[in-house]
């Protein structure tokens, strides 16, 4: 049974209320249906996949764990060899914080059910005490899992991308981002959903300030690398 972050129209109207470029967002996207995992191992395995990849590849990976692994739980990961985890597109690196997160869960050394009961701070707090958890993995866990209302992601490039978008900014800074984040308050997760959808292109001819034109008439530098976001529109 599929899951989707749970919202409605009392926060699309709140947030309509506070902003009228994001409302008009809003308007033009609709609905927007996120999936979600309820359950918090699988959740924190789902981010730490995601680490520094596409959304895109993050899935496609995602597909083929699930495909073989049959017990999502700490103990069926730690069942697992690392080799076979490899074999599926996880990087030795990840697929190490993966199984010593598993093995802190399943000793008893961290309790991840007992994160239900803290506030945000506290949840990021105690998840960045993982190897290989940082606050953008524990802000991701707090909106794709617990369904936190009030998540919005300065780490998340797409989300830095949507606000370039959709209020024309070249760039956003620490103290710009925290003046939107107290605009969105205490809603910002569903502003977090149609800030993803903007930076995925869900609003046609929408471009982003930051993009530099390209000059036709200049060759192009065979030194050039394309740039690659790394973080998610889950964006």
């Amino acid at each position: 049974m599929e899951h989707f972050f749970e919202y409605g129209q009392k926060e699309t109207d709140w947030l309509k209320n506070r902003d009228k470029k994001l409302s008009a967002v809003i308007e033009q996207v609709g609905p927007i249906y996120r999936k979600i995992i309820p359950d918090l191992f699988a959740a924190l395995v789902h981010s730490i996949v995601g680490q520094q990849i596409s959304t895109k590849a993050q899935e496609t990976v995602w597909q083929r764990f699930r495909q073989t692994c049959q017990d999502l739980s700490p103990h069926g990961i730690l069942s697992m060899e690392d080799e076979e985890l490899q074999s599926i597109g996880i990087s030795f690196r990840k697929v190490n914080y993966i199984k010593r997160a598993a093995e802190k869960i399943e000793n008893g050394e961290f309790d991840i059910d007992a994160l239900r009961d803290m506030d945000d701070a506290e949840v990021a707090r105690q998840l960045s005490s993982l190897d290989g958890i940082g606050l953008w993995s524990a802000e991701m866990l707090m909106l794709f899992s617990m369904q936190r209302p009030n998540i919005l992601s300065f780490d998340d490039l797409a989300i830095q991308r949507g606000l370039r978008m959709v209020y024309r900014h070249r760039k956003i800074d620490r103290r710009m981002f925290e003046r939107y984040r107290r605009r969105y308050t205490p809603y910002g997760s569903v502003a977090s959903l149609y800030l993803w959808a903007v930076a995925g292109g869900a609003i046609e001819g929408l471009t982003d300030p930051a993009t530099k034109p390209t000059n036709k008439r200049r060759k192009p530098s065979s030194t050039t690398a394309k740039g690659k976001d790394n973080r998610q529109s889950k964006k």
